[in-house]
């Protein structure tokens, strides 16, 4: 029997002395205890750590990144303008946010079909963030002996040198995350500048702290309680999961009875299967969790448990694989790896994919046809329709002009939809790269060449060349 302190133990509700004859309390509730997780090398292991270089490469490049005269990805909330490379988008392209979210929420639904929580156990920023805070620890505090002994220990000199060294780690690369987060917001040079003359305003200074400290205590303290308790994934993903899904599993048929051995034990003859009940697999879950009892919902499916599994079935000479991905179908049928592969590309996963791919296809050929600007059209409440002193009907327009592409533009304006209609005002408007202009529009008709009434009428606004043009409908109001 295994006396690691991480082993799952089962929880035994502690009933209290009766306070009387008739009353007694029971406890439900048992005190966590704080995972301590083995370090452990493998190919998952090696994945995990590329799609860690992949994201913060990425995180913390990114705002770094020129794009002509401005960062290639701001995320400008005080002008509402969201700047993505060359693409310049307006509060009014609400769209793409949405065909995001769905194209983001069908990736989710597929991977999970295909590999259960793949973006759990790979990309997700608290498994990211742990996984980075907890190599920090391991190389100040040590491997998971160390680390263990050093909590347990009195307090010295040493133990809070180490501890001081970690936590100062931690909130620095912290700080620095809240930093770059603030950075997709607000120009990252301006705000560099602002934070050596320690000049920051106050919405700049309240979200890098906020965004420093969730860090800090998600990746630092909570770790696998967030995964557990406060991830809505966690408990809904099961929805997802069907027989042919891929997931993190153990051989109990090949494993069990577990037991220890030597190398040299007949198997056959000790009534053993191949595990060798060391606990590794429960010592590198960075949830704690024992993989041998089944499919968990605490699972993130990082596949630790099956990297050390094949360590140590290396070491005693029998074949890998005890724990493995595979679906629980293909062991049941001991399938093949073909056969497997094969059954994972059922119908659910085809439909996701060719949904996936037309809404994917369908925002990038809407974003290449994109015309390079937005019109707004408004008209005056304050003024209401009038006789000029020509004798014509005049009504009053507000136009908002936005020039979404990298280029100064000047566009000209029209206007149809009724008998001799026209526009009294300049009809040239200039606008600025990534910048709107409003403009205020008189126009006007002949009296007696319309009924009372409201009419509609077309505006029609194109750029100098021609190439792009837009309509924007309104109304003309005819008084009585």
């Amino acid at each position: 029997m295994s006396t690691d302190p991480q082993e799952p133990k089962k929880v035994i509700p502690i009933q209290a002395a009766p306070a009387d004859d008739s009353e007694e309390m029971v406890s439900l509730y048992a005190a966590a205890k704080k995972i301590y997780p083995r370090s452990v090398e493998g190919i998952f292991a090696y994945w995990r750590w590329v799609m860690v270089a992949i994201t913060q490469i990425v995180f913390y490049g990114l705002p770094w990144v020129e794009w002509g005269t401005r960062q290639a990805v701001l995320f400008d909330l005080e002008a509402r303008r969201f700047y993505i490379f060359g693409l310049v988008l307006y509060p009014q392209d609400f769209i793409y946010l949405t065909g995001l979210l769905v194209i983001s929420a069908l990736a989710l639904f597929l991977f999970t079909a295909v590999a259960g929580r793949l973006w759990c156990g790979y990309a997700c920023p608290q498994t990211v963030y742990s996984e980075i805070f907890l190599w920090i620890e391991r190389k100040i505090e040590g491997d998971r002996s160390a680390r263990m002994r050093l909590d347990d220990a009195d307090f010295s000199l040493k133990k809070l040198s180490k501890k001081t060294y970690k936590h100062t780690a931690w909130i620095v690369l912290s700080l620095w995350t809240g930093f770059t987060f603030v950075g997709y917001f607000t120009p990252i040079q301006e705000l560099l500048v602002a934070a050596k003359d320690w000049n920051f305003g106050p919405w700049q200074f309240f979200w890098v702290f906020f965004y420093a400290f969730a860090t800090y205590g998600n990746a630092g303290f909570m770790r696998e309680q967030v995964c557990k308790y406060m991830c809505p994934y966690a408990r809904f993903q099961s929805a997802m999961f069907d027989h042919d899904t891929l997931i993190v599993t153990y051989d109990a048929e090949r494993g069990e009875p577990r037991g220890p051995r030597s190398k040299k034990t007949d198997l056959a003859a000790a009534n053993l299967g191949a595990c060798v009940d060391c606990t590794l697999c429960v010592q590198v879950c960075p949830t704690g969790i024992d993989i041998r009892d089944g499919l968990q919902y605490e699972c993130i499916g990082c596949g630790a448990c099956a990297d050390v599994c094949d360590t140590v079935m290396e070491k005693v000479g029998y074949a890998k694989g005890l724990v493995r991905y595979t679906t629980q179908n293909a062991m049941a049928n001991k399938w093949t790896t073909q056969q497997t592969v094969m059954r994972v590309l059922r119908p659910r996963v085809l439909i996701y994919t060719s949904i996936l791919m037309a809404i994917i296809m369908a925002v990038g050929v809407s974003l290449a046809m994109r015309t390079p600007f937005k019109v707004d059209v408004v008209r005056d409440r304050a003024t209401l329709a009038r006789i000029t002193e020509n004798g014509g009907i005049e009504n009053i327009y507000r136009l908002q002009v936005m020039n979404a592409s990298e280029k100064d533009k000047t566009f000209q304006l029209s206007v149809n939809g009724m008998k001799d209609i026209r526009i009294e005002t300049e009809t040239d408007v200039k606008v600025a790269s990534a910048q709107s202009h409003w403009v205020v529009l008189r126009v006007t008709i002949p009296y007696g060449s319309a009924e009372p009434g409201s009419h509609k009428i077309v505006f029609d606004i194109k750029d100098a060349l021609g190439h792009d043009v837009i309509h924007e409908k309104s109304v003309f109001l005819v008084p009585r």
